[in-house]
């Protein structure tokens, strides 16, 4: 995008940190003004700064992506400090890993409410913007948890979810010009995966050592490794690939 124009659009969800934060500053570089989105705008503060450190646009909205009123009041803000989103990354994610035999009702809801729920309120709030532009990319994070991960039921149930939804949303918006694809991260160096280390009794180098072995490219991966991913989903140039899941995981899964 030349300097001349206004930036493109692009929302990140759970973009305080981790994936989000490397999301949001990829997406900058690439010429998109970023609407930083996450539960606590002041936590997206970070982001923010980096962004525009680097010469970037970036806005700094709260959001519950669980509930609906939340997620209009949000869009309605990027929209008006912004602009229309036409990319949205839809990142935010929690965990609330237990055995099934000890899961809790809330220990479900709240998983699949976040990842789950979030994912379509973003994006049936979002996609009115892109089919109104005839371009538009949706990208939802997946992960190879989706094949099934001890210890999370709801938390595989959601990523696995996310990559159906993924395919419908390719199928039902593809004629106005939007596309929708699934990065599915492996084992990814993030406070997450540092709370999973705790939740099993590891120190985190010793986590990411055993995962990094068990790895074709013997390494653990990073949040820039996944901002990569979604970058060229979200690239004009990626038109004709939709409906995908990509698993970025330092070795073929899937």
């Amino acid at each position: 995008m030349s300097e001349a124009t206004t930036p493109r659009v692009a929302v990140v969800t759970g973009a305080a940190r981790g994936i989000g934060a490397a999301t949001a500053l990829r997406l900058a570089a690439d010429g998109y003004a970023v609407a930083v989105l996450d539960l606590d705008a002041e936590a997206c503060a970070g982001t923010v700064a980096a962004i525009e450190e680097q010469g970037g646009r970036a806005l700094a909205v709260a959001v519950d992506v669980s509930d609906g009123d939340s997620v209009t009041a949000a869009v309605a803000a990027v929209v008006e400090q912004l602009g229309a989103p036409v990319v949205l990354v839809n990142n935010a994610g929690i965990t609330r890993d237990n055995l099934l035999f000890k899961m809790n009702e809330n220990e479900w809801d709240s998983v699949l409410d976040v990842h789950l729920r979030g994912a379509f309120l973003m994006s049936r709030a979002c996609q009115q913007h892109m089919v109104e532009a005839r371009f538009g990319r949706i990208v939802n994070l997946s992960s190879t948890a989706a094949l099934g991960n001890r210890g999370q039921a709801n938390y595989s149930a959601a990523k696995a979810g996310m990559q159906g939804l993924t395919k419908t949303l390719a199928i039902e918006l593809g004629q106005f010009g939007v596309t929708a694809n699934a990065v599915a991260p492996g084992f990814i160096v993030t406070e997450m995966t540092a709370k999973t280390a705790e939740r099993v009794g590891m120190s985190f180098e010793d986590f990411q050592a055993a995962a990094a072995a068990k790895t074709p490219v013997r390494r653990v991966g990073r949040p820039e490794d996944i901002a990569q991913a979604v970058s060229f989903f979200a690239r004009e140039e990626a038109g004709f690939v939709t409906g995908q899941v990509l698993y970025v995981a330092g070795g073929p899964r899937g």
